[in-house]
Parts: structure tokens; C-alpha cells; sequence
């Protein structure tokens, strides 16, 4: 072996090494580089990158003034290009003009740096394929990039850019773009020139809208545009036909978007965003659908409709507003997870929820059979006029056990509609939707039976005393009321297993809810709670849904984690607006 070794300084009178220079890169890597074409500098600490690394394919390798062997492992004649670098994990600020000496590079990922600029020069690679610039700090880009029309791969997240040119719409064989995680509030209507993009990634940016552009992409099968405010989705995105993935969670939707077109659609991801209404127009053609996910929305109902979903493998509804489920999802021939928490559910017992999706389906199946006496096709025309104008379904109450006198805006409920129970068993009651300030007086001559009560979406600031009278209540719903608090006395209601006290003024978590132990679900979200008290909370031993999300509380206790009967434990801060699902 030839002692005449890059980096040593001989002394010509004794033949010894005297000193190692100490170059950051080792020089076997640059061998192995000019044979293989690949360069690994990942996670070495490299503030800057060494010269001799742009100089790789241009210096006369020293092995050539010392090594004359014609070993087929030794032809230092016959390097290869450089053809991929990878220099993520250092430290590197600046990225050297020099880049342009390697211009056979295929591949080039600097993530995960400390990138504020580029070098104009990049746009002199025109073989770069991949360019993987995430986890930098780039506030811009050097219009040069643009001309990198061979891109096929291009990802900046994590990065600090607001906005991007139109000339982005140059790279038209880009397949895979990710934008994520940056401070975007537009992006340019070129988009529409990458028609052989297939993942679209804008996900965790300050969109507001989207460009109606975006629907030109024929071949896009992923697109995320997940944390933004988008309010609505242009309806022309329907038209992106081979759409397999659409991505929309935590935005400020109102509805579900109408995707006529996207036949092909697998997977659509719907959860934290204001959804109230699920119409049958926006399910019937989403046939190849196999996964719906619209957890923690404001959804009531869900029409009859899903059923047709055939290929449906998974739905997630936790945390919505709906009271029933369609019985028919119990058919579906795929459906592997079902997942309900979180909702007042009047028909589907809790701890039949913990059990699993089988038993759920199961359950499910067995009301089918079960509908046609109970619910007959067509009901009859008994309901009663009274002089207030308002109708009293006198079949709901004689076979429903159901009084309901809801979406009356009124401001006090009728005697009349007391009068109509007569001699009658009520088991459910609803009132919700009127101008109620306090609850009816004459509530309590339903003591016996009642169970279920939805007085949501009135004006009520107090709960009255005689309320601890309904010693059979199951389930009370007080959503969208004026309450600062709920009276000691209640707490005798020993059957209470959920109660909703979401959009009110609770300043404090009610201490009566402390000493109600029936109680499983618990949903008090969007009020101004600064605080919990874990100890207590854990005395709740058969508690396992707790929705805190939308208040005042700065940080989740540790001691949460010690309630091992909570199955979904939710808070996201009006401060920190972030989510700790599953405790």
C-alpha cells in the first residue's frame, strides 16, 4: 500500500507522517462517490459544504499521480458523474454557486437546514429531477428555480414562504409538490399547467380559497389542504375525475362538498370544521368511497342515503350533534371501523359503543328487523291545532313516548302541550329551539318517566331547582343556552349518563358535574373554562368522553391520564388552539 496519502505532509529526510490535515469529509466518500455517482453527506455537521465536493467531477483525483494499477477497481479514468447529493441534517445557511459544477445531478436534498436564500446558479442544474429544500427557513426563491423543467419531485415544507410566482406553472412534469407548512395565502392560478401532477400537498398554510384553476390537474390523485380557512371549496373541483384522496380537515367548512365527477374518490377527510348538514346529494355519487371522516362537527343527522356506500371501510362521526344512525350501516359489507363517540345518541347505549364496531353493527341489524312496528310508513293526521298555532304530534306521544314541541321560537311552551300527555307515558322530550328563558314549570308532572330532554338552543341562564325532581333523566341536552352554572341540587340525578352543555358561559367546570358518578358523556366545549380538577374528575369512574375543546384552559392536567375509564378526552384552547385527543 503506497504511504503517499491525500492530506499527509512528509518529511524527505526520515519518510514519516508528521500531520493529518482535517478535512470534514472523509476521502474515501469522495472516492466511492466518483465510481458510484452518489454522494451521502446526511447529519455530519457541515456549516458549509467542503470545495472539494463541487470539485468532484472537474480535479484530477490525486490517486492519480500515485496509483498506476489497471485493476478494474482502481481506473480512477472511468468516474461516474455526479448524479444524487444528499446534505440534510447539517447546519448549512448558504448553499455555494459552485452547485453548478455538478450538473449531471438528479437528485439534490438539502432538508432540514437553515436555508434562508439559494444560489441563482441552481437553475443551471437542468438533469435535476428531485429537490428536497423542506425544513428550511427559504422566506423566497431565486426565479431560477423555475427553469428546473425536468423537476418531477419538489418539496419546501417547512419553510417560511408567503408567496409563490406564477411561474411555478413552468415545472409541467411535476408529480409530486408539497407546500405544506408554510405562510401561504395564495397560490398562484398556474397551478393548472402541472397536468401531470399526481400529489398536491397545501396542507398548514393561511389559505382562504382555493383557485378555481386547481381542477385542471386531470392526473392529481392526492390533494391536502388540510389547516387553512377555507370556507367553501370551489364546486369545480368536482371535476378532477381521478381524484382518490381529498384532504380538507381543520378548515371552516359549512358543508360537505358536492363531488359529482370524482367517481374514483377513496378517501375524504372532512373532521374539525362547522359541517352541520349532511345532505343526500353529497353522498349518493361517491360510490367508491372507503373512507369518511367528518369527526368533531356540528352534523345532526345522517340521511339514509350513506347506505349506499357500498365499499365504505371506515366512518369516523366522533364528536358531532347526532342523536340517531340510520340502521341500514349495519349492512354495509365493508365497514371495519364505526366510530360514534361523542355524540348524544338517544338510541345506541355507551358501553355498547366500547365494545367495538361488530357489536355495533350487530346491534344495528337487530333494529332493522325491529322498524316495521315500530315505525309505520305512514302517520297518521291526529295532530291537534291549538290557538298558539302550534301542532302537537299526538302519534309521536302515544307511540314514540315523544313530546315535542320544538323550532316554535317561542318564549314560553303552551299549557296545551302539557295538556295533551293527558294520562300518556313521555319518555322523550324536546324543546329545543325556542325562546325559553327558564325550563317549564310544569316539566315536573313528567317526573315518572322522562328520561330524555333536549332543551338546546334557547335562552335559558338557569337551571330552576325543581329540575332535580326528573330522577329518571338518562340523557339532557343544554347546548346554545346563557348558563354560568347548574344548581347543587341536581346532583341526586343518579340515572344521568350524558349531558351537553357546549356554547354556553361557563366560566368554571360545574362542581355538581363532580358528584354525578352515572355520568359517561360529558360535552361542554366552546365556553370559557379556565380549569379542571383531575382528582375529582377521576371519581367519575365510568366517564369516558370528556369534550373540552374551545375554552380557557391553557394546558390538559397530567394527572388526566390517571381517568383510565376515558376513551376520547378533547381540549383545544381558545390560546393554544391545539387538540389532545385519547387520553
Amino acid at each position: 500500500m503506497s504511504r503517499f496519502k491525500r492530506g499527509v505532509k512528509v518529511d524527505s529526510r526520515s519518510g514519516f507522517k508528521q500531520e493529518i490535515e482535517k478535512c470534514p469529509v472523509p476521502y474515501g466518500l469522495l472516492k466511492s462517490a466518483r465510481k458510484s455517482g452518489q454522494l451521502n453527506l446526511s447529519g455530519r455537521g457541515l456549516t458549509e459544504v467542503p470545495q472539494s465536493v463541487w470539485r468532484l467531477n472537474i480535479d484530477t483525483p490525486e490517486e492519480a499521480q500515485q496509483n498506476v494499477s489497471f485493476a478494474a477497481t482502481d481506473r480512477w479514468w472511468e468516474q461516474t458523474d455526479l448524479t444524487k447529493l444528499l446534505l440534510s441534517s447539517n447546519k448549512l445557511e448558504t448553499l455555494s454557486q459552485d452547485v453548478k459544477l455538478l450538473p449531471a445531478l438528479v437528485v439534490l436534498d438539502i432538508h432540514d437546514n437553515q436555508l434562508r436564500t439559494l444560489p441563482a446558479s441552481i437553475g443551471e442544474l437542468e438533469q435535476l429531477q428531485k429537490l428536497i429544500l423542506s425544513h428550511n427557513k427559504l422566506t423566497e426563491l431565486p426565479l431560477e428555480i423555475w427553469k428546473l423543467i425536468n423537476l418531477r419531485c419538489l418539496h419546501l415544507q417547512q419553510n417560511l414562504l408567503e408567496q409563490l410566482p406564477e411561474d411555478l406553472g413552468q415545472l409541467c412534469h411535476l408529480e409530486d409538490l408539497d407546500l405544506s407548512n408554510n405562510k401561504l395565502i395564495a397560490v398562484p392560478g398556474s397551478l393548472a399547467n402541472l397536468n401531470n401532477l399526481v400529489k398536491l400537498d397545501l396542507s398548514f398554510n393561511n389559505l382562504k380559497s382555493l383557485p378555481p384553476a386547481i381542477s385542471k390537474m386531470k392526473n392529481l390523485r392526492m390533494l391536502d389542504c388540510s389547516c387553512n380557512h377555507l370556507e367553501s371549496v370551489p364546486p369545480v373541483l368536482a371535476q378532477m375525475a381521478f381524484l382518490e384522496q381529498l384532504y380538507l380537515r381543520h378548515n371552516k367548512l359549512r358543508f360537505l362538498p358536492e363531488l359529482p365527477s370524482c367517481k374514483t374518490l377513496k378517501e375524504l377527510h372532512c373532521g374539525n370544521n362547522q359541517i352541520e348538514v349532511l345532505e343526500a346529494e353529497h353522498l349518493k355519487h361517491l360510490s367508491s368511497l372507503s373512507v369518511l371522516e367528518l369527526r368533531d362537527n356540528k352534523v345532526k343527522s345522517l340521511p339514509e342515503e350513506i347506505t349506499l356506500l357500498q365499499g365504505l371501510e371506515r366512518l369516523d362521526l366522533t364528536n358531532n350533534d347526532i342523536t340517531s344512525v340510520p340502521c341500514g350501516l349495519g349492512t354495509l359489507p365493508k365497514l371495519k371501523s364505526l366510530a360514534l363517540e361523542g355524540n348524544p345518541l338517544r338510541t345506541i347505549r355507551r358501553e355498547l359503543l366500547t365494545k367495538g364496531t361488530s357489536e355495533l353493527l350487530k346491534f344495528l341489524r337487530s333494529r332493522i328487523q325491529e322498524q316495521p312496528d315500530d315505525n309505520p310508513k305512514e302517520e297518521p293526521k291526529t295532530a291537534m291545532t291549538l290557538p298558539s298555532q302550534a301542532k302537537i304530534n299526538m302519534h309521536a306521544i302515544k307511540t314514540l313516548k315523544t313530546l315535542d314541541y320544538s323550532e316554535k321560537q317561542e318564549a314560553c311552551i303552551p299549557d296545551e302541550v302539557f295538556d295533551a300527555v293527558s294520562d300518556s307515558v313521555v319518555v322523550n322530550v324536546n324543546f329545543s329551539k325556542n325562546q325559553l328563558t327558564a325550563v317549564p314549570l310544569r316539566i315536573v308532572e313528567l317526573k315518572n318517566t322522562l328520561s330524555d330532554i333536549n332543551l338546546g338552543f334557547n335562552k335559558m341562564s338557569m337551571i330552576s331547582l325543581e329540575f332535580s325532581k326528573l330522577q329518571q333523566l338518562i340523557h339532557v341536552d343544554l347546548r346554545n343556552n346563557l348558563l354560568t352554572s347548574l344548581p347543587m341540587e341536581i346532583e341526586v340525578l343518579s340515572k344521568l349518563r350524558s349531558i351537553i352543555l357546549s356554547f354556553n358561559r361557563f366560566k368554571s367546570f360545574p362542581e355538581v358535574l363532580y358528584s354525578i358518578f352515572s355520568l359517561e358523556t360529558i360535552l361542554i366545549s366552546n365556553n370559557q373554562i379556565g380549569g379542571i380538577n383531575p382528582v375529582r374528575l377521576k371519581m367519575l369512574d365510568k366517564l369516558s368522553t370528556l369534550d373540552l375543546q374551545n375554552n380557557d384552559i391553557m394546558q390538559v392536567p397530567p394527572e388526566l391520564g390517571n381517568c383510565t375509564s376515558l376513551r376520547y378526552a378533547c381540549k383545544r384552547s381558545k390560546a393554544q388552539n391545539s387538540t389532545t385527543p385519547g387520553v
